[in-house]
């Protein structure tokens, strides 16, 4: 499948267009600043990784539309202090301006991050983003309880980059996010890239009632080379019809857009799953 050829494919699936929850806009000194890192991926990963949309929000929100993305959020996280806030507000207003995106939010362990992130529901943020690679923080920091505890009761998803892959953080795997619903059993988690390299046990967290996982990178031969998913687990796909989502990582990918897609395809587990992961979920987790 080519990025061409996307369309009609979701149009035979019986669709009006995708929903990506895993789609990343940024300020542009910040998105800069991941394409010079991502530049040096052989020294970070051990291969390259060269983006395969690396252009201007014009012509990336083009792309997106001709593909048939009718919604996305534009996800931002911080690396450190004094910055997630100040996304929040970039976030939403690029949302604001930009047809078919979900207002994004984003939150840091530091005393400020209750406050807005209540400031961010409030004013209609549908989805957040964390990223505990990136941010090498712990989520199980009795400063984000009470943020945790919001976005339980208000039933707004979180997408946590929680997974070892590509390469571990100090506080990623399955332990530190599981102790978090452990004590927030109610929250609506969306583990990024089906919780890549430890599938099996993210796929465990299923067990709560308000946990998915997004499909971002996983599967694709890029990373089926570098961390395969294991074929037995692929049944459990199948079962979790209503917990997987459509993730992509666009614009971030080193491959193109309809690859992702191929490789959901190629699972054989049916039309109907494929528009449950393409739509359904994606709409119901953002509320559209």
């Amino acid at each position: 499948m080519r990025d061409d050829d996307v369309p009609a494919w979701w149009r035979g699936l019986g669709l009006d267009g995708l929903v990506d929850i895993h789609v990343h806009f940024l300020p542009d000194q910040v998105m800069n600043a991941v394409w010079a890192y991502f530049d040096r991926a052989s020294e970070h990963y051990g291969t390259e990784w060269p983006i395969t949309y690396r252009t201007s929000v014009e012509e990336r929100l083009k792309t997106l539309q001709a593909l048939g993305v009718q919604a996305f959020p534009a996800l931002v996280y911080p690396h450190k202090p004094d910055m997630a806030a100040w996304l929040n507000t970039w976030a939403r207003d690029f949302a604001a301006s930009t047809p078919g995106c979900v207002p994004s939010g984003t939150f840091y362990p530091e005393p400020t991050a209750s406050a807005y992130v209540r400031e961010a529901l409030d004013l209609g943020t549908r989805v957040f983003k964390v990223h505990l690679q990136v941010g090498g923080y712990d989520p199980r920091d009795p400063v984000l309880d009470d943020v945790w505890g919001q976005l339980a009761e208000a039933g707004t998803p979180v997408v946590a980059h929680c997974g070892s892959g590509p390469i571990p953080g100090r506080h990623t795997g399955p332990g530190p996010i599981g102790e978090v619903l452990r004590q927030h059993p109610q929250l609506t988690v969306v583990v990024a890239h089906l919780g890549m390299p430890e599938y099996a046990e993210h796929l465990d967290l299923t067990s709560y009632p308000n946990v998915h996982l997004d499909t971002t990178m996983a599967l694709t031969p890029f990373t089926e080379a570098l961390m395969p998913f294991p074929r037995d687990l692929i049944p459990r796909l199948g079962d979790l019809q209503d917990r997987i989502v459509l993730g992509s990582d666009f614009p971030n990918i080193p491959y193109s857009y309809a690859t992702q897609l191929q490789a959901l395809a190629d699972l054989d587990l049916g039309d109907a799953w494929l528009r449950a992961v393409c739509s359904v979920n994606g709409s119901r987790l953002l509320g559209l």
